[in-house]
């Protein structure tokens, strides 16, 4: 176990390393759309390009401490590749909003409802692992397996728009 703790915490530094790598994508986004619009730097004037990408970086950099901390949990309680593979998946998903938003509003909203969707997997996830936690202390029961097949089987369903 202390081999697979290990290779989560590669993984989801990993992750982390891509989380600091699409913030600092959005906020050069949101820059460069400042400077197209104004041509002085960052100010808010009401342009309606400008707008959208810093309403699109401000929702993805909200989101992101939520995102983490289910990740981790998830990871950690429950089972380490469905919750990493998840956690990719969702930083893909948040890049897919981010772009759907510079377009028309309504493009945002199949990478909105996906990112939803695979947070909730995470969370559910980590209600799993906390739950068989109970099980083990107050009944003797360790149905571990069970919730990582399960979620190893569930995972690849996350694929499915």
């Amino acid at each position: 176990t202390t081999t697979q703790l290990l290779q989560y915490l590669q993984i989801t530094s990993q992750t982390e390393h891509f989380v600091v790598f699409l913030t600092a994508f959005f906020a050069s986004k949101v820059e460069h759309e400042s400077k197209h619009c104004n041509g002085k730097g960052f100010q808010r004037l009401g342009s309606s390009a400008f707008d959208r990408v810093y309403t699109a970086n401000q929702n993805c950099g909200h989101a992101y401490p939520t995102f983490l901390a289910v990740l981790w949990c998830a990871g950690l309680l429950c089972s380490p590749a469905p919750a990493a593979f998840a956690g990719l998946m969702y930083l893909f998903v948040r890049q897919k909003y981010f772009v759907g938003y510079l377009g028309e509003r309504t493009q945002s909203t199949p990478g909105y409802l996906f990112g939803k969707r695979i947070i909730l997997f995470l969370f559910l996830m980590s209600v799993a692992g906390i739950l068989n936690y109970y099980l083990i202390f107050f009944f003797g029961s360790d149905f571990e397996m069970h919730i990582k097949t399960i979620t190893s089987a569930i995972s690849p369903l996350l694929l499915i728009p």
